[in-house]
């Protein structure tokens, strides 16, 4: 199959789309960001050049002023808090945790706390108050407390949950974790972009996508830049900034809900 047969049914998808005078919403999370990197600059220079806002989730324990530095010249970059250290405190038979019920809870806040404040000092308003948990896994007995601490809003993947903050969370991951380590099927990844575009407009959220510069291969970044391609050719399709969605969402979180 033909690259341009593989996207065909996106293209179709977004015509229909079009015709109907509705528009297809998208938003990219990027993690695991440190410190300036090559595979960083290639990602700022994709996103930048077809005007795609993205989130980078920073480690902050692991990073400072460098990082500050390069984004000043990436005015579409915001930046989220990765939890602290991306540091693993399951048990071995467990799967990987930071923010889970390993430790005690004061020294998880804490932890939580110093992060968002290291991250709001060097970044400024550029940095948004999101918690990006570390392996997108966070104990459900802490998200009670994220406002308390200054959160606004969460993001991790799969559907959403409700909860006292806003949820913004990410359902398009383009990497094969459990597999080849490298891209997933331009293929699967097309059908899965479809899907997720059919379930927003029954009410679900939007294409949330879910990348890790560090890591790409190069068939990551050709996805990234066909499909960043394929959406700039036409006018019914929106990448929008993570603010607008913490805005949209904050109006749906629950009180008292964990």
């Amino acid at each position: 199959m033909t690259s341009d047969q593989i996207w065909q049914p996106l293209v179709e998808e977004l015509a229909c789309l079009q015709r109907a005078d509705r528009k297809a919403e998208f938003w990219l999370r990027d993690d695991d960001a440190v410190d300036p990197a090559p595979a960083l600059d290639r990602l700022l220079d994709l996103t930048g050049k077809f005007t795609v806002p993205v989130t980078l989730a920073v480690i902050p324990a692991l990073t400072d002023e460098k990082l500050v530095v390069r984004l000043d010249e990436a005015p579409h970059a915001t930046v989220a808090v990765h939890g602290w250290a991306h540091r693993n405190h399951a048990p071995e038979d467990q799967k990987k945790q930071e923010l889970g019920a390993h430790r005690p809870r004061e020294a998880v806040l804490d932890d939580l706390a110093r992060g968002l404040s290291h991250i709001t000092g060097l970044h400024g308003a550029r940095a948004v108050p999101m918690l990006v948990p570390p392996w997108n896994r966070i104990d459900a007995g802490f998200v009670s407390d994220l406002g308390s601490i200054g959160f606004a809003a969460l993001s991790v993947y799969g559907p959403p949950k409700p909860a006292s903050v806003a949820v913004i969370n990410c359902n398009v991951d383009i990497m094969d974790w459990h597999g080849t380590r490298g891209c997933r099927d331009h293929g699967l990844l097309v059908q899965s972009i479809i899907a997720q575009l059919r379930h927003a407009f029954d009410g679900g959220e939007p294409v949330g996508l879910l990348t890790h510069h560090l890591v790409h291969d190069e068939s990551a970044w050709l996805f990234l830049e066909r499909l960043f391609t394929v959406t700039a050719r036409t006018e019914a399709c929106a990448w929008l900034p993570i603010r607008t969605l913490i805005g949209r969402s904050a109006g749906r979180a629950i009180p008292g809900k964990v």
